[in-house]
Parts: C-alpha cells; sequence; structure tokens
C-alpha cells in the first residue's frame, strides 16, 4: 500500500491529516498496522480531551501484543471515530481512510512542520 503524500507522519506511525476546516485527523500507518496484526481492540482518548505531541494518547490490541498510541500533534479531541470502536479491523484493512481514530482542534498548526512527510517516513520504515 503505498503511503498517501496529503498528511504527515511521525515517527512512531501515526499520520495527521489537515482538514479544510483547520482540524486534523489521526489514525495509523499501513506499517504499523501490518507490525500489528490483527488489530482486536481501541481505547482512544475521551472527547473534550487534551493530547499532547509525542504523548500517548491510547492503545490498539492485537493479536500479538498491546501497543501505545501517540499523538502527533497536540490539541483537543472534537471527534472519535465511533466505527473503529464497533470494527477494530478497519485499522487493519482501511488505516488510511475509513480506519481514521480521531479528530483534533490544533492547539499550535506549527508543530506540522517537526513530522514527516511521506517520502521521509517511507525512508525511516
Amino acid at each position: 500500500m503505498e503511503t498517501p503524500n496529503d498528511r504527515k507522519y511521525s515517527k512512531e506511525h501515526e499520520w495527521v491529516l489537515l482538514q479544510p476546516d483547520g482540524t486534523a485527523r489521526v489514525g495509523i500507518s499501513h506499517f504499523a498496522q501490518d507490525q500489528l496484526g490483527d488489530v482486536v481492540y481501541v481505547e482512544l482518548p475521551k472527547l473534550g480531551a487534551t493530547i499532547e505531541q509525542y504523548k500517548q494518547m491510547g492503545e490498539v490490541e492485537s493479536v500479538k501484543a498491546v501497543s501505545d498510541l501517540f499523538s502527533p500533534v497536540t490539541g483537543e479531541v472534537v471527534e472519535i471515530n465511533e466505527a473503529v470502536g464497533g470494527e477494530p479491523e478497519l485499522l487493519n484493512t482501511d488505516p488510511y481512510d475509513k480506519g481514521w481514530l480521531l479528530r483534533v482542534k490544533l492547539a499550535d498548526a506549527t508543530e506540522l512542520d517537526s513530522l514527516l512527510d511521506a517520502s521521509q517516513y517511507d525512508a525511516s520504515t
């Protein structure tokens, strides 16, 4: 699966996609879901919670292990992808579209500058 060029990536394998309204969607990369194996459970922060760049924001449980999720940006959680709660396998089948995790109101959009573009991310994996 090709790494989409329309978003930024963290070294911890999360992505962030800026939305037209200035919020950002957050998810995990294809590489991350491939390393995890079959995802069976996702724990995410609550609506209204503040998450911090590079700090833990939740967990993903797969048949192999439980792994921490780290936020690629700082901001307030304004939406949770409820579909992932009911169908955690969406992280495996569609990590860049239907398998997004949450939407964040960014505290500081300049944080995006510290993240990797698709070619830098691919070179790091």
